[in-house]
């Protein structure tokens, strides 16, 4: 298989939310999305953080070695009392704009540079963010898997927007893929966005998902 360019798939991912973005009204941006008590604006801001974090991770470059990367970082990002104190934090930073179309036009300028920095950026180099250290490409696909769940996220109550490009969305599936590991496969029933939803919680298992993934189905959700 052909190796994956993280800053392509990074640009493709960022490119896929400016494309659900652009063009809503002031009433569309404040539609509910899959995070609870987020509007698409509200998430937006969050997103926008991430970019923000990547140009400044990639202005900050470390010696390595690495001590996570593409899949473990997920396992040692914090959860629980933090992500409820950021989720209040963002819904009322994105609040504090006048109208909510200021939050899409500084992701429109934000976004863009930091694909031009992850562009520029050694792939094999190694940057810190959040207290750790990883290489330059396993930090762009931390950030592209984030950016895949949270499209899908935007879009529940948006049916004609489009849905993550083919590229980034193969990125954030093997990251679930080395989070449930060789021991345990994803139900053959599901397609890449059913195993995206159920990987990031957002949508619980059945049943028979259960059923079929059998002691792995305890490890859901694989990412917060």
């Amino acid at each position: 298989m052909t190796a994956i360019r993280q800053d392509e798939a990074l640009r493709q991912a960022y490119e896929g939310i400016t494309a659900v973005v652009t063009g809503l009204d002031d009433a569309e941006l404040q539609t509910p999305t899959r995070c609870q008590g987020w509007l698409v604006a509200d998430l937006l801001f969050h997103v926008l953080c991430d970019a923000q974090r990547a140009l400044v991770a990639l202005a900050s470059p470390a010696a390595g070695p690495a001590d996570v990367d593409d899949v473990s970082y997920w396992r040692a990002v914090p959860t629980g009392g933090d992500g409820a104190r950021h989720a209040w934090w963002a819904r009322r930073s994105a609040a504090a704009f006048d109208r909510p179309s200021g939050v899409v036009r500084i992701w429109s300028d934000t976004a863009p540079a930091a694909v031009r920095a992850a562009a520029a950026a050694d792939p094999d180099g190694f940057v810190t963010t959040q207290g750790h250290v990883l290489r330059v490409a396993d930090l762009l696909a931390t950030l592209t898997t984030e950016a895949v769940i949270h499209h899908l996220d935007l879009v529940v109550g948006l049916p004609d927007a489009p849905p993550p490009a083919e590229l980034p969305t193969r990125v954030a599936v093997t990251t679930m893929d080395g989070l449930l590991s060789d021991e345990a496969v994803r139900p053959a029933g599901w397609d890449d966005r059913d195993y995206l939803l159920r990987a990031a919680g957002r949508v619980p298992l059945s049943d028979r998902d259960r059923l079929e993934l059998g002691e792995a189905a305890g490890w859901f959700p694989l990412i917060g």
